[in-house]
């Protein structure tokens, strides 16, 4: 027998964590919890069908009534929750579908089922999610709004599924934020943005500079001048050849790699190129004289990993890129425990290879692993694999393995940094309806990250960055100077200082980071950096270097359309007409509703933002 009905599934998040904590005190709550939420359920006409564990799976005649006791019972556990400490509170997630189910006896079964527990996965710890099925049910009929979250696949369903998140508050019958712009931001992402900038205007430009496009083939170096200090012994890791056979290991050399980056970036004495761009290189056969020559580094390390079970293989090799002499070569054959043992140890041989002197206490500092236990650091690695994908379903799954991470070790500075960036991604991207919500909360992870660690960079970034969307200018350039001081190599933090201290007000002192930026990191994959550098120029009178660093982030990334924009102005500034004049109608064909506003309006200083408008009037844009 089969039947059309509602499905209703929660499940507890973090219940490992409670139960590792205090097991007795956890089996009471949730003894306590499951009552209230049978009680609801009877009381909205609806079936308890099984409560194994810490899930629970109804079924609903109605949808509407679903909802309505889906609601109901989060507000009612919200109430029980404020009883307890934080420690001790149980969250539930809730998924909702309207689904073909088969009966058997009291039991039901099929993809329907399925669709609400993978739903439930997705929604916030104390939330509900419901599927478009559902959605199409209850949009009208009740007082919530909706805020979609896209088409999502889900584990053995083989179509995606459109999953709208449930706003807890009451407000107008069937409104669904974010909807109609999930299905154009790949066409539009400009006019994302300028939703997002009602709040703030902010986001909107960052948006625009931030988009992703394709990165440029010509992987040589940008200006090779920069303000790090001359003299440094400069290093560039490959991305470490996966030689387990499995695809699905890919994050985890990957991951390898980029711990093995950050840790040496760490050392004020060492030029590191960053992650961005050697990955550029990933499966590429290349010569590692051409390799040193396009990044202007004297080293290279390259190696693999091989993982099994609880065994893992790294080979590594540190090269002279000039003669291609290798200076040492190792192979570390350990259990999968030992893991950042092994990766301090490369660090440490190369550090000691290359004659950099660093003191004791900054050796300390930069060879300390923050993971204590190997599954929590796998989360990490695997959300950061989904972070860096940029896509709305990507950062979701990111978001999950940061949270996993969190549940199995509350005291891991970075998976609460990395979550708060998941956040600042969603705003940055257009992904949410809610960016002030999504700030704030990017904000008390990071504070929570450091309270941890004082000195973990990428909490200081997020705070940084967050911010910049504020327009919090001189708050944000305070963040990101500590996080440079904490990390000289740092591309990010070099980036976002430039822009802040472009749109503050201060372009002549921005023009070193962003060519540091851009000296760390050439291949970055957005052209925000190339037009943050031309901004200053111009915005300091110095046309001519505008122009071949625009130019040249054009030729970089040419789906660019922010280079073309204050290009058109540059040109125009500097008398060449003809130029301003077909770069204009270049940024009219790739952008038929670019508004000027939008462009200059992030900029604090009122003399900085009415010479650009100037600039882009003399060039023809309205």
């Amino acid at each position: 027998m089969r039947k059309l009905t509602a499905i209703f599934y929660a499940d507890v998040k973090g219940y490992s964590r409670l139960m590792r904590n205090d097991e007795a005190a956890t089996v009471e709550t949730l003894k306590r919890y499951s009552i209230i939420m049978a009680d609801l359920i009877r009381q909205h006409s609806g079936k308890v069908v099984d409560a194994s564990g810490d899930s629970l799976l109804a079924e609903f005649a109605s949808v509407v009534d679903a909802v309505r006791c889906g609601v109901e019972v989060q507000q009612a556990l919200k109430t029980k929750n404020a009883e307890l400490p934080e420690s001790r509170k149980m969250l539930f997630r809730i998924g909702i579908n309207l689904g073909d189910v088969m009966v058997a006896g009291d039991r039901i079964y099929g993809d329907g089922i399925n669709i609400a527990a993978r739903i439930e996965s997705l929604a916030e710890p104390g939330g509900l999610s419901i599927s478009r099925s559902a959605y199409d049910q209850v949009k009208h009929k009740l007082p919530l709004s909706f805020e979609y979250s896209g088409e999502q696949m889900v584990k053995n369903i083989d179509e995606p599924v459109r999953v709208y998140r449930i706003i807890l508050t009451p407000r107008a019958a069937g409104k669904a934020d974010g909807e109609t712009r999930v299905d154009k931001v790949k066409r539009r992402p400009i006019l994302v943005a300028a939703l997002v900038a009602t709040i703030f205007l902010a986001s909107a430009l960052w948006f625009l500079l931030e988009s992703r496009t394709d990165k440029g083939k010509d992987g040589s170096s940008a200006e090779q001048t920069s303000h790090l200090p001359s003299g440094k012994p400069s290093i560039a890791v490959l991305p470490f050849k996966n030689l387990s056979g499995d695809p699905e290991q890919e994050y985890f050399s990957d991951g390898i790699t980029n711990d093995i980056i950050t840790d040496l970036s760490k050392f004020h004495d060492l030029l590191v190129i960053a992650s961005n761009t050697v990955f550029t290189f990933k499966g590429k056969h290349v010569k590692i004289q051409d390799v040193g020559s396009q990044l202007g580094v004297r080293y290279v390390l390259e190696g693999s990993v091989q993982k099994a079970v609880d065994q893992v293989r790294i080979n590594v090799q540190l090269i002279d890129a000039d003669t291609e002499h290798h200076l040492w070569a190792d192979r570390f054959d350990r259990s999968i425990e030992d893991l950042f043992a092994v990766q301090s140890e490369i660090v440490k041989h190369i550090v000691t290879r290359l004659a950099v002197k660093i003191d004791t206490v900054e050796r300390k500092r930069v060879l300390n692993k923050e993971a204590k236990n190997f599954e929590v650091y796998d989360y990490v690695l695997r959300g950061r694999d989904h972070l860096i994908r940029d896509t709305r379903s990507d950062i979701i799954k990111a978001r999950r393995m940061f949270e996993k991470a969190i549940d199995y070790d509350p005291s891991f500075a970075s998976a609460y940094a990395l979550l708060g960036d998941s956040y600042i991604q969603s705003v940055r991207y257009g992904y949410t309806g809610f960016p002030n919500q999504a700030l704030q909360r990017a904000e008390e992870l990071a504070g929570k990250a450091l309270q941890i660690d004082k000195d973990n960079v990428e909490a200081r970034n997020v705070l940084g960055e967050m911010y910049i969307y504020k327009k919090q200018y001189y708050r944000a350039v305070s963040e990101l100077e500590k996080a440079i001081e904490l990390n000289p190599n740092a591309a990010r933090s070099y980036r976002a200082y430039g822009w802040a201290l472009v749109w503050s007000g201060q372009p002549q002192k921005a023009i070193d980071p962003l060519k540091s930026a851009l000296r760390v990191d050439p291949d970055y994959g957005s052209g925000g950096a190339y037009l943050f550098l031309g901004t200053a120029y111009y915005l300091t009178d110095q046309y001519e270097r505008a122009i071949r660093i625009l130019e040249k982030g054009i030729g970089k990334v040419p789906g660019f359309s922010g280079s073309y924009i204050l290009l058109a102005a540059v040109y125009a500034d500097a008398g060449r007409s003809a130029d301003a004049a077909r770069t204009a109608e270049q940024v009219r064909r790739k952008d038929p509703f670019f508004k000027i506003d939008t462009f200059g309006s992030a900029f604090e200083n009122h003399a900085h933002r009415e010479k650009i408008v100037a600039g882009l009037r003399k060039a023809g844009l309205e």
